[in-house]
C-alpha cells in the first residue's frame, strides 16, 4: 500500500458473535458486513465508498492466548519486520509475527510500551487505502489514543512511526488533547486515562449519516448510549456532534460515536 509510513490502513473488530456483531453495525451504522470467508470466519465491512475493515470471529483458542472482544486498527509501514525490532527497541511489544498473508501483506500484532494493542502491516496491494477518510460516510474519520502515560505513549509513536503533534486542545483537569499527524495528515489525537470508565485503548470513530437516528439505532438494537448526543470540538473550525455507546463509533457530517461495551440481553460484553 502506498499510505505514508505511520497512518491508519485497516480496522478490525474482533467478536465473539460475528452474526451479532452484523446485525448491529448494519442497522446503526448503516455498514454491510459480508460472509465469512472460506479458510476463516473473516467478514469484510463494506460501506458503500469502500472497505473500511473486517469482522474476525474470536476463538476460544485466541482468548486463551490472551486475545480479547474488540477494536483494532492496522498502521501501514514501509517494512513490518524492521518496525517490529522498532517497536521492541522502544519499549514495545511483539505478540505476533510478523507472518505473511499471501496477497494481503507481511503484518504483526504488537503492544506500545502501556500495553495497548494494534496491528502493523504491509500491504501487498499498489492502491492506497481508504478505510481512514476524514469526511468519509461510513469510514473510519478519526483516531484516539486514551493511555495512562500521554508522554511516553506519545514519544514512542514518535520515535517508532515518526508521528509528530502539531496542537493541543487544553481540556482543564482531564489535561490535553493532542493532535497526531504524519506529514501534513491530521488523522487522531491522545489524551491521558484518568483512571476511570473504560480501560486505556484505541477508539475509533465511524461516520453515520444521522447521529440522532444513530443513538436511536443503538437502542433499537440492543445496545445502550451511555452519553450524549453531544458537541465535541474538532481539529478544524467545526465541531462534532457526538454520542458514546456501550458499543462502537460512529459520527455523521458532524457525528461520532467513539468504541465502547455493549449492554446487551442484559449481559455487558466488549465490543460486540
Amino acid at each position: 500500500m502506498t499510505n505514508p509510513h505511520g497512518t491508519p490502513i485497516w480496522y478490525e473488530l474482533q467478536s465473539i458473535d460475528p452474526p451479532a456483531s452484523k446485525a448491529f453495525y448494519d442497522h446503526v451504522i448503516g455498514w454491510s458486513i459480508g460472509e465469512p470467508t472460506p479458510e476463516m470466519d473473516y467478514r469484510m465491512i463494506e460501506t458503500g465508498h469502500g472497505a473500511v475493515g473486517g469482522v474476525m470471529r474470536l476463538t476460544p483458542e485466541m482468548a486463551a492466548g490472551g486475545a480479547r472482544p474488540g477494536w483494532l486498527f492496522y498502521l501501514g509501514v514501509d517494512d513490518a519486520d524492521a518496525t517490529a525490532d522498532a517497536i521492541k527497541a522502544a519499549g514495545g511489544t511483539v505478540h505476533m509475527g510478523p507472518w505473511t498473508m499471501p496477497g494481503v501483506g507481511r503484518m504483526a500484532v504488537v503492544a506500545d510500551p502501556q500495553g495497548i494493542p494494534f496491528y502493523i502491516m504491509r500491504g501487498d496491494s499498489d492502491a492506497s487505502s481508504t478505510a481512514y477518510e476524514r469526511t468519509g460516510m461510513g469510514k473510519c474519520n478519526w483516531n484516539e489514543l486514551i493511555t495512562p502515560d500521554q508522554d511516553a505513549g506519545d514519544a514512542f509513536y514518535r520515535s517508532v512511526f515518526g508521528w509528530n503533534y502539531p496542537d493541543v486542545m487544553p481540556m482543564g483537569p482531564m489535561g490535553e488533547y493532542r493532535f497526531i499527524a504524519v506529514g501534513d495528515l491530521t488523522f487522531g489525537a491522545t489524551m491521558r486515562h484518568d483512571g476511570s470508565g473504560p480501560p486505556p485503548g484505541w477508539r475509533f470513530y465511524f461516520r453515520a449519516p444521522d447521529i440522532e437516528a444513530a443513538a436511536a439505532k443503538v437502542t433499537e438494537a440492543g445496545g445502550s448510549v451511555t452519553m450524549g448526543p453531544i458537541e465535541v470540538p474538532g481539529a478544524t473550525a467545526s465541531s462534532w456532534r457526538a454520542i458514546r455507546t456501550a458499543s462502537s463509533s460512529a459520527w455523521s457530517a458532524r457525528v461520532t460515536l467513539p468504541s465502547r461495551s455493549i449492554e446487551r440481553s442484559g449481559e455487558r460484553r466488549r465490543a460486540l
